[in-house]
């Protein structure tokens, strides 16, 4: 996917600049949002098998409708419309894979191995896009297109055939609690089933924290073509692979302290963000922020699903994984959306500097909050009563 994602990407610049990138940035986070009430939807309705191989079956046809569009020529409101809708297909898909992950494994460890996998060929796919040579439209002609083609499509193959694998079964009625299935997803009827999948708090800090801290990675490619020029995207994706590596390092490290959720994702907010403050000077820097913010975002992933994971009941898993996964995508949409609007790629540092204060301020606000309650508290000698004494 991200081969041809980031082929779109850069002819989207170099048709319309930052600002067309980042629609459709926008339009692809939109996407994300909408899939969690129609993953929702369909795992009521669908096994874990019949949703990945009709989720990977509509995007497949969206991924070669979109890019087609794009080289056409088409309006690119019209492109944005289609790239919110092939999310949308991408994303329960997404979220039936999570959910097969925490079937087998729900441990955090094991929610960030599958983060870190995915981040990993995705930024491999993103270097490999970024050398391939174009033609003066901005995008790779000939045999070179066809084979953009083939392996933007085909890579969903595996996802189809591994779905005969699945173990999550179909949830019940609304309110039954009825499961069909093997593994975690065992039938019950139990009243705390009907309950909300996961707590809105806990998806409105991760909302927050992309919010604040995911603009300028989740617009990395167009930032590294305008500020240090499209010979350094290669750069930039392989940086963020090898911190993607770490990630299951870091979470085990953070977790150690045994800190509170929202304060651990405010840390993964600030990893995210610090690099890019020196990221315009040069293009070195750029490439540790982008190390630093393949470390951050993964684990930061990872920690969060596998936390909803563990809140929502057996057979609301795949539907809180996926608003888990929305929630993230409002607080980015929003910010690659407000990015180019509010500062240009050469001012990124200072808008960074800025989010990078009000993320820090937060988490000093979190700890005094979780820790003072936990402070003994001393009385003095004169309020102690006869009877105390």
């Amino acid at each position: 996917m991200a081969l041809g994602w980031t082929v779109l990407i850069l002819l989207a610049v170099s048709r319309g600049g930052l600002a067309e990138a980042a629609l459709y940035n926008a339009a692809m986070l939109v996407g994300v949002v909408l899939s969690a009430p129609v993953t929702g939807w369909l795992s009521r309705r669908l096994s874990g098998r019949t949703l990945l191989r009709g989720a990977a079956a509509a995007e497949f046809v969206l991924r070669f409708a979109v890019l087609f569009g794009l080289i056409a020529g088409l309006p690119s409101w019209l492109i944005a419309i289609g790239v919110v809708v092939m999310h949308v297909a991408a994303w329960a898909g997404f979220a039936g894979m999570r959910a097969e992950v925490n079937a087998v494994d729900a441990s955090p460890r094991a929610m960030t191995r599958f983060a870190l996998c995915i981040a990993a060929v995705e930024a491999a796919g993103t270097c490999l896009g970024a050398l391939l040579p174009s033609g003066p439209d901005g995008y790779p002609t000939g045999w070179m297109l066809v084979a953009v083609f083939a392996g933007y499509g085909g890579s969903l193959l595996p996802t189809f055939l591994n779905a005969r694998r699945a173990r999550v079964g179909i949830r019940g009625p609304a309110g039954s609690g009825t499961v069909v299935g093997s593994g975690a997803h065992r039938a019950t009827g139990s009243p705390a089933r009907r309950r909300l999948a996961v707590s809105p708090r806990l998806l409105a800090a991760g909302g927050a924290i992309m919010l604040l801290a995911s603009g300028p990675t989740l617009l990395a490619v167009p930032l590294t073509t305008e500020l240090h020029g499209r010979a350094w995207v290669a750069g930039a994706a392989v940086a963020f692979s090898l911190g993607c590596l770490l990630s299951t390092l870091a979470i085990e490290t953070i977790g150690r302290m045994r800190l509170p959720a929202v304060l651990r994702w405010s840390v993964w907010g600030l990893g995210m963000l610090i690099g890019w403050i020196y990221a315009p000077l040069h293009a070195v820097s750029l490439l540790l922020a982008q190390f630093l913010a393949g470390i951050s975002q993964t684990a930061f992933e990872g920690d969060m699903d596998a936390r909803v994971a563990e809140e929502a009941p057996p057979e609301g898993v795949t539907t809180a994984l996926a608003y888990s996964a929305s929630t993230r995508a409002l607080g980015g949409s929003i910010a690659v959306r407000l990015l180019p609007m509010l500062v240009t790629a050469q001012a990124i540092g200072a808008a960074v500097s800025t989010a990078v204060l009000v993320l820090g301020v937060a988490a000093l606000l979190i700890w005094v909050v979780t820790t003072l309650p936990r402070l003994p508290i001393r009385r003095s000698p004169r309020s102690l009563t006869p009877s105390s004494a």
